[in-house]
């Protein structure tokens, strides 16, 4: 080869070189953080009423009051509660699950439950769907709550009775509600060792929605897949969305 013919070729590589970085340099990466973000790990490690700054995705809202939204959100890493976040009616609209959003608040605890308080948030470009975990194994263990607010599912459940009545599901916490009512809706189930307590929370699902149906027509011994957000209240009690009787 003489060398006329390898400085074409050089110059051929190295224009090929050039334009792979170029395009590379281009590319976004969906999963980065935008300067003095945190990651998943840097939340989790920041201590309680210290102020943080997440990005994440919109999964599911919960309610919007007095321009408030409490919102379920995650990213590839893990998962933020915010509740009650600075938002006006126009951009809780926009809030389609799979929104990306910054999220300026303060890291607080009530009754085990994680959450972001006092938020601002921004609405970015972006979307991102969570797959849904497993986590009937996770039941009993010290590792469930690593996942905590996060869109879960638990396969094989059995539903035991509320008191002695044997009432299947409770109006409110503690039954004082009643039908017809904006009435959370709580009931209790078995993995064959240990009881829980799931929650239908009635502005995320209310009694238009199928899972509201499902839990008022439960029966004690029905055996259930539920789906839900891995909320917190003195041990997990997620907030279901979706109950299944096998």
């Amino acid at each position: 080869m003489d060398s006329e013919m390898k400085r074409v070729l050089a110059l051929a590589l190295a224009l090929a070189c050039a334009f792979t970085l170029v395009a590379c340099g281009e590319k976004k990466d969906e999963d980065a953080k935008s300067e003095g973000v945190m990651t998943y790990a840097e939340y989790a490690a920041a201590a309680l009423d210290s102020e943080v700054v997440i990005e994440a995705y919109v999964q599911a809202k919960q309610s919007w009051w007095n321009d408030q939204a409490t919102l379920y959100t995650q990213d590839k890493d893990g998962a933020y509660f915010l509740y009650n976040a600075a938002c006006s009616q126009a951009d809780y609209d926009k809030l389609t699950p799979g929104t990306k959003i910054k999220a300026t608040g303060f890291k607080s605890e009530w009754s085990g439950e994680i959450e972001i308080t006092d938020a601002t948030i921004e609405i970015e470009s972006g979307s991102y769907t969570a797959p849904t975990l497993d986590a009937t194994k996770l039941l009993g263990t010290d590792d469930l709550i690593k996942h905590q607010n996060e869109f879960v599912t638990f396969k094989g459940l059995t539903v035991e009775a509320m008191d002695d009545t044997g009432a299947a599901f409770y109006y409110n916490w503690d039954g004082s509600g009643q039908e017809g009512t904006d009435a959370d809706l709580y009931f209790r189930v078995t993995d064959g060792t240990d009881s829980y307590t799931f929650v239908d929370e009635y502005y995320l699902c209310n009694e238009e929605s199928d899972v509201y149906e499902a839990i008022r027509n439960l029966n004690v011994g029905d055996t259930v897949d539920i789906e839900g957000f891995l909320y917190w209240y003195e041990g997990p009690q997620p907030h279901v969305t979706s109950v299944t009787v096998k």
